[in-house]
């Protein structure tokens, strides 16, 4: 199951794990459409695929999206806590409902997915999506980065307390997509410098998760796909 999987860097992780022949469950928001598109282009591969809605910001939709997600597949053995939301609100600019608001797809839901799936599994592999910033600062946008920070910590905690039954991994990409609306322009203008001097694509982060996946003695690392960035 991929959270935020209908779009973006999303859909590229959906599309590398049914590539690698594994059904996928495509989790989304508000997009709908996108969702119902990826899922027929995923079966027209080769494998099952299924899109369900959520919004993850309570503790009972978490534990609903599992539930509904092992009806329809079966189980589940992979999640991929990719859904996350942005805003750029400097210190003096975050108000509680702003922390709530960037806490609850940033940090809330994947350890309540995460805890739902522990409860109901087995076993299997955990990936959560972090960000480059969980090596630095950046005072542009607090919320968002205390709430990545966090999940890096949790990613280790989990990968403490879920072994040996799962692995649980962390992947941090840098700038790969401009916001909705914005050019590529963009990207270059505000990504910063790269040492590498390399775009990094959907494609590169969806490359770093499989590899997480494909490894049965890696658990609470987190992989870097910035280009070098965060080295700076």
């Amino acid at each position: 199951m991929v959270t935020g999987g209908a779009v973006r860097i999303g859909r590229a992780i959906c599309e590398a794990l049914a590539g690698a022949g594994l059904n996928v469950i495509v989790h989304y928001r508000t997009s709908a459409a996108e969702a119902e598109t990826l899922v027929a282009d995923l079966e027209r591969r080769g494998v099952q695929a299924w899109a369900l809605a959520a919004d993850l910001t309570s503790e009972a939709a978490c534990n609903d999206l599992v539930r509904r997600a092992v009806a329809v597949a079966g189980r589940i053995d992979i999640l991929i806590n990719n859904a996350a939301v942005f805003h750029k609100d400097s210190l003096c600019a975050t108000t509680g409902a702003g922390l709530l608001a960037e806490f609850w797809p940033n940090l809330f839901a994947p350890l309540l997915l995460m805890r739902a799936l522990a409860q109901q599994s087995a076993g299997g592999k955990i990936v959560n999506l972090l960000d480059r910033r969980i090596a630095g600062h950046d005072a542009s946008c607090v919320p968002y980065v205390l709430a990545k920070k966090a999940l890096a910590d949790l990613t280790q905690l989990a990968a403490l307390e879920l072994a040996p039954r799962f692995t649980v991994n962390g992947v941090a990409p840098g700038a790969v997509l401009p916001p909705p609306g914005r050019g590529a322009d963009y990207l270059l203008d505000h990504a910063g410098p790269v040492p590498l001097q390399k775009q990094v694509s959907p494609a590169d982060v969806a490359a770093a998760v499989l590899a997480l996946l494909q490894n049965d003695v890696v658990t609470g690392q987190i992989l870097f796909v910035d280009g070098g960035q965060h080295l700076l």
